[in-house]
């Protein structure tokens, strides 16, 4: 066994680990998890109303 064949195994090895992970991340099951994900830039942030009521105070 020389050095390119273990460069070979390494490369198929990294080739089955990418199909994984691109099967993995567009399976169905994930598909909520994602679109809550892509929606929370969207959402406005909560706002403290105790930090207003201070700064309102303090004038």
């Amino acid at each position: 066994m020389d050095i390119n064949t273990l460069y070979g195994l390494l490369t198929l090895l990294l080739l089955v680990l990418f199909i994984g992970i691109v099967l993995w991340a567009y399976s169905g099951r994930r598909k909520k998890d994602f679109e809550e994900a892509a929606r929370l830039p969207l959402e406005d942030e909560p706002t403290d109303s105790s930090d207003t009521d201070h700064r309102e105070n303090k004038k």
